[in-house]
């Protein structure tokens, strides 16, 4: 080999000696400049505030206002307030929107420090209490907080056992089933039902888990939809899912339906929705329609503001050529006046002496 007669001084091991102080300066370099960026940044994360939520009372009855406060939330930010049963804080609402009182939610906007307040009526959630005031964000980066409320009169129940160990897969494909009927032809929501057959394959049961339905249009972000399915998913079990999805009034085009449990999407399907023809057409009948009522309506105003002479002298003379109204109308024209036959074309008159005679004759 060529390098057995080379000095032992010319090795590359050896050569490399005096580098590593340098690369060693260069790691701790490294490190202290990622220190120094990392401070700042937990700081401003702990100086941050967090949402947070406070009531006027803590225990109010069905028809009373509540006056909801709350700080720590990101400027100018759409807020929805909702009372919601079957939650604690800490906790989160455990069946989801379907557990609120949603037609007596209220909507705010926070300010430019990041507060609002807002009045509420008190009203009974669909399911028992332990109840919450929910606050979340509407639009943005999810943020929610809760604060716990008492419903006065309100039934109570023990929160359910949420499971840890349960996890959901989806085990066949899904399928868009049902029809919407002709009249999504003239611009009726098109709906359809969702099926999926999904298996526990975690080592606790899934009691009334909660889905997340999302319709997205073309390229853009899906709108997602909370909805629950009562049942109870033993492990190692699978069960058939059905869940109602409707598009908005007039939707056509391509779309695409998405099922997500947890934070995990499970399956995705795409729909094709047809362009809603019958409102094309509304609009042209509309279109001829209109102009030519319109123009009756005209026609019918000139003539009531004409003169009543000018109206009935419709009559206008023959014109030389045209046949008799008499003979149009299937009846005879009226004869002209006769005059006096002459005596010698009578047959009852006498011959006189007026008469011409034929020669030949006596």
């Amino acid at each position: 080999m060529t390098m057995q007669g080379a000095p032992l001084g010319s090795r590359p091991l050896l050569r490399t000696r005096p580098h590593r102080p340098a690369a060693l300066r260069d790691v701790l370099a490294g490190l202290l400049t990622a220190v120094l960026l990392l401070v700042p940044a937990a700081r401003a994360a702990a100086a941050e505030p967090r949402p947070d939520v406070k009531l006027s009372a803590p225990q109010a009855g069905k028809g009373n206002d509540l006056a909801v406060s709350g700080t720590g939330w990101r400027p100018k930010t759409l807020l929805m307030l909702l009372i919601c049963g079957q939650s604690a804080p800490g906790k989160g609402v455990i069946g989801g929107t379907n557990s609120c009182a949603n037609a007596d939610g209220r909507a705010v906007t926070t300010g430019a420090d990041g507060a609002f307040s807002k009045k509420m009526p008190v009203a009974e959630p669909p399911t028992p209490c332990p109840c919450v005031v929910h606050v979340a964000t509407v639009t943005g980066e999810q943020a929610t907080a809760d604060a716990a409320f008492i419903v006065a009169g309100h039934p109570t129940a023990p929160l359910p056992r949420q499971s840890v160990g349960g996890r959901l897969a989806v085990l066949t494909t899904t399928r868009l089933q049902g029809d919407s009927g002709i009249l999504v032809f003239f611009g009726a929501p098109p709906s359809r039902r969702l099926e999926f057959t999904v298996g526990n394959l975690g080592s606790d049961p899934v009691v009334d888990p909660v889905f997340q339905i999302g319709t997205a249009h073309g390229v853009f972000a899906p709108q997602w939809e909370e909805q629950q399915w009562r049942g109870t998913i033993a492990p190692g079990r699978k069960a058939q899912i059905k869940l109602p999805v409707q598009l908005p009034a007039s939707a056509h085009g391509d779309y695409s339906v998405s099922v997500k449990y947890g934070t995990k999407v499970l399956a995705e399907q795409p729909w094709g929705v047809g362009r809603p023809w019958g409102v094309t057409l509304f609009w042209i009948l509309l279109a001829v329609v209109v102009p030519a009522a319109l123009f009756r309506i005209g026609m019918a105003i000139v003539d009531k503001a004409r003169p009543p002479a000018a109206r009935h002298a419709r009559t206008r003379p023959a014109r030389p050529g045209r046949l008799h109204d008499g003979a149009v109308n299937g009846t005879e024209p009226p004869l002209p006046a006769t005059t006096a036959p002459l005596p010698w074309f009578s047959p009852d008159s006498a011959p006189s002496e007026n008469r011409p005679t034929t020669k030949g004759h006596s």
